[in-house]
């Protein structure tokens, strides 16, 4: 359920004179206090609650302010850009913007940026970024170009991606839109062509972004009035490479596809969206929240002056321009759920109407015989409620808890933690269970018999790690054996290297048995072919053809020959898998990882040829297993798909197979998967064959436009 208040006009007289209204709208250091830069000389700032201005600085005439005022939230200084290159910094107690810091710069500004937790960041039209502080130690240094000519900046957004800075800008060249990604603890910049799909003809109007561990969200409002997302990828697999990514319809016809201006979009949580536009053609522009989750419309507020498209939105404040004033529109959205996106909440309200509260007169109620029994449940209701208080344990704040992993027993930091997530996530959880994470680390090393091994797994399970945020933690995985740990990393770390992947796979599959039998092990990926055997007769077996591929067809002759021996004892091998269900469940893991396989390859090749044999055999089994039916897929919860198992058994033969072809338990595989691949090329062969006959039919389908109502045709098939 989401509400819009009622709104209230900060600027009491019109902001500058260009067409587009205010050039932004940026917090300060103080809460409640805004930076408004006009399209013309001057910067205003505002406390929104008492709605009046602080301060005011403009440039001289002749100069024109070219990018928004931002605050310096490390000096509480502010940073504004006029005329492109000039960069100015002064404080709140200046009063000339013409007699504080200056410097002049070797090229043109798009946006400064400004956020908590990190400097300032200073994108240049060229799409090359610097640190302001960087830049003001040698101001007129050369500033290289990453954008192609005739590609422009379009959207720019600043963030903070586990403690580290992200910045995504959109460019536009000819129609095609451009998304490039700057990480800054890595400096990798990596490129994104934004595919359009069928919407293709569409122009891009408006962009928005929200960001969880694995991808940033990306959202757009395009001309045809429907609202698209593309997900990019935080930790891409080959950052240096431009890669592809497709929008996906996120939300139909949320304004009217004829607007040309007056469009915007702003996301403002996972569940809503704030749209601005003309909802239908003859309409005029509203202010909406739609919920996405459930494809509904909240709420919505006519703007009968009109707008710009511009939307910002800070805390529970939508800023905008309505008119030719800047205005202020509160929100609340409440956690989504059907019952409020459908208005079926009892405390829901029509859009535009505010809560009448409600009082009770305890002293009527007396006179009519019901104040007692009301005085008496209030009383229940209120000892119940002190009971539940009294009894709740009391929750440990983020820095009593990182005391606590310094110095305390493993037992109590678990308790201690286990109190601390189950509280309502506060805006700096993930730096809070980063900095545990380290600190937790940290303390192994120093002492080599501590083992927080409980509450490791509890902060993994909080889905806000990645590998690059705490490596150590695998690292210790890792030299305690612990798989089942080295299992959740994989499932939940999207950016694993390559290396540390083989170093799982060596463990997995060189770990006895007998411990692994011991071990709690996720078993989701394995289903009951990992503990049955084919309980059907061999001979029948023997005649069942998998995708194609039987194991005792005649189609190899040598390999006939020494498999002809023992036809049955190949077969019984096939419906065996030859490791432990819990072994299969930690190799699945390893199948299901990300990898690139320029990387993976030489880290395959240290691993013995015993394991690369017994993973073979175990990824032959899976093919067999899929070939059992129509869809070739397997059972179970997020089984391996068909596609990784056959990439990882051509990469494991790349990699090793002059080792393994020199291993006699290995030769029966081998041979195997030599018919196989044969038989497969057969079955490409054949399907070949038929395509052309299927391309003369659509041949002849396309010209019967041309043919009389009835005739007959004779199609040779050869």
């Amino acid at each position: 359920m989401a509400a819009l208040e009622e709104e209230f006009t900060l600027t009491a007289v019109p902001l500058g004179s260009g067409p587009d209204g205010p050039l932004g709208v940026e917090p300060s250091d103080k809460t409640d206090q805004f930076l408004v830069t006009d399209s013309g000389r001057t910067v205003i700032l505002y406390k929104v609650s008492d709605q009046k201005p602080l301060g005011s600085w403009s440039v001289k005439q002749g100069q024109i302010i070219t990018c928004p005022a931002v605050c310096n939230f490390q000096t509480g200084e502010f940073i504004v850009v006029h005329d492109n290159k000039v960069l100015r910094i002064w404080n709140n107690e200046d009063v000339n913007l013409d007699k504080v810091f200056k410097a002049t710069l070797s090229a043109e500004v798009y946006r400064i940026h400004s956020i908590q937790g990190t400097e300032p960041l200073v994108l240049f039209k060229e799409g090359a970024v610097r640190s302001l502080e960087a830049l003001l130690e040698e101001p007129q240094q050369k500033i290289e170009t990453v954008i192609s000519d005739e590609e422009v900046i379009k959207w720019t957004k600043f963030f903070m991606v586990f403690r580290h800075p992200v910045l995504i800008f959109i460019t536009e060249k000819h129609g095609n839109y451009f998304a490039y990604v700057q990480k800054f603890n890595s400096r990798i910049l990596s490129k994104y062509t934004l595919v359009l799909g069928q919407e293709e003809n569409s122009v891009i109007q408006s962009f928005s972004t929200s960001v969880d561990r694995k991808f940033i969200s990306l959202m757009s409002l395009s001309s045809d009035g429907c609202v698209y997302e593309t997900l990019i990828p935080i930790h891409p697999s080959d950052p240096e490479k431009n890669q592809r990514v497709v929008r996906s319809l996120l939300l139909k016809s949320a304004v009217s596809g004829n607007a040309r201006s007056g469009v915007g979009l702003m996301v403002l949580d996972q569940d809503h969206l704030a749209v601005l536009g003309p909802p239908l053609p003859t309409s005029k522009e509203c202010l909406s929240i739609w919920n996405i989750k459930f494809q509904t419309l909240q709420t919505s507020k006519e703007l009968p002056q009109g707008t710009s498209g511009q939307l910002w939105y800070y805390g529970e404040n939508l800023f905008m321009l309505h008119g030719k004033f800047l205005t202020v529109i509160p929100y609340k959205c409440e956690v989504s759920s059907l019952a409020g996106a459908l208005g079926k909440l009892k405390h829901s309200q029509d859009p535009g109407t505010h809560a009448i509260p409600h009082f009770v007169n305890w002293e009527a109620s007396q006179e009519s015989g019901l104040g007692s029994q009301n005085s008496e449940q209030s009383k229940r209701i209120l000892r119940r409620r002190k009971i539940e208080v009294s009894v709740q344990p009391k929750v440990p704040t983020s820095e009593q808890l990182l005391a606590t992993i310094k110095k305390e027993s493993e037992k109590h930091i678990e308790v201690e933690l286990r109190k601390f997530l189950a509280i309502k996530r506060t805006p700096d959880f993930h730096t809070i269970i980063g900095d545990t994470v380290i600190g937790l680390l940290e303390r192994c090393k120093t002492k080599p018999s501590f083992y927080p091994r409980n509450s490791l797994m509890q902060l993994i399970q909080t889905h806000v790690l990645s590998y690059s945020l705490c490596p150590g933690l695998m690292e210790i995985a890792l030299e305690k054996t612990d798989v089942q740990m080295l299992q959740l990393c994989l499932q939940q770390f999207p950016d694993i290297p390559e290396s540390v992947t083989c170093a799982c796979l060596k463990i997995f599959l060189g770990i006895g048995d007998d411990s692994l039998q011991e071990t709690d092990i996720n078993m989701e990926s394995v289903s009951d072919y990992a503990n049955t055997v084919q309980g059907e007769k061999m001979e029948e077996q023997a005649e069942i053809l998998q995708n194609g591929f039987n194991l005792e067809e005649d189609n190899c002759e040598n390999c006939a020959q020494q498999l002809s021996a023992k036809p049955q004892a190949a077969v019984e091998e096939a419906a065996l898998c030859p490791v432990i269900p819990k072994r299969a469940a930690l190799l699945n893991a390893i199948l299901h990882s990300a990898y690139s396989e320029t990387f993976l390859l030489p880290h395959l090749k240290g691993i013995p040829a015993q394991h690369i044999t017994l993973f073979l055999q175990y990824l032959y089994f899976l093919y067999l297993k899929c070939s059992e039916n129509v869809t070739m897929t397997l059972p179970g919860i997020h089984p391996p798909t068909l596609n990784q198992i056959m990439d990882w058994i051509c990469l494991l033969l790349d990699a090793n197979f002059t080792v393994v072809v020199m291993i006699p338990e290995a030769k029966r595989l081998l041979l195997s998967l030599y018919k196989f691949v044969k038989s497969q090329i057969s079955i490409c062969s054949e399907l070949n064959k038929i395509e052309v006959g299927f391309r003369e039919l659509q041949k002849l389908n396309q010209e019967k436009n041309n043919r009389e109502l009835y005739s007959i045709e004779v199609l040779e098939l050869f």
